[in-house]
């Protein structure tokens, strides 16, 4: 007899409304609901930031680190520095798909027993990088067994 268990797939989004010039946004306990609502109990999720002026990553969410981070990105890719980039587009937001490229856009997180795990000052941060308000979508895809454990 084979011991096998059925892969579940399961593919979600979350739109954000955002201000830009490095907003943080904590979606931990959304995530959290998407991977309760897809019914997997322990596998993968992941958090996918679509567009070129956004990142994603973890962190302890209070505002001493929120406004850190802040001047962390205004410090490696100040705003008012010239970007080759604004030569294509003159958008003004050449800083902003910089940084973006130093954060990356998704992130992979375990879960079993259906809970994400992340450490207990862990959440999971969307940053806005471009130079105005934006509504961002965020695609979050669950991968793992409806198992137990």
């Amino acid at each position: 007899m084979l011991d096998f268990e059925i892969m579940l797939v399961k593919d979600f989004s979350l739109t954000l409304n955002t201000k830009g010039f490095c907003h943080v946004v904590d979606i931990t306990s959304q995530i959290q609901e998407k991977i309760l609502e897809s019914g997997a109990k322990k596998g993968v999720v992941t958090i996918f930031v679509v567009g070129s002026t956004g990142g994603i990553t973890t962190v302890e969410y209070e505002p001493g680190l929120v406004n850190d981070l802040e001047e962390l990105f205004n410090r490696l890719a100040p705003p008012t520095t010239e970007y080759h980039h604004e030569e294509t587009w003159h958008d003004g937001n050449g800083f902003s798909h910089v940084r973006a490229s130093l954060l990356k856009p998704s992130l992979a997180v375990p879960f079993v027993n259906g809970r994400m795990r992340l450490g207990t000052w862990q959440q999971i941060v969307v940053l806005d990088f471009d130079n105005r308000p934006r509504h961002r979508d965020i695609a979050i895809q669950v991968m793992g067994t409806a198992g137990d454990e």
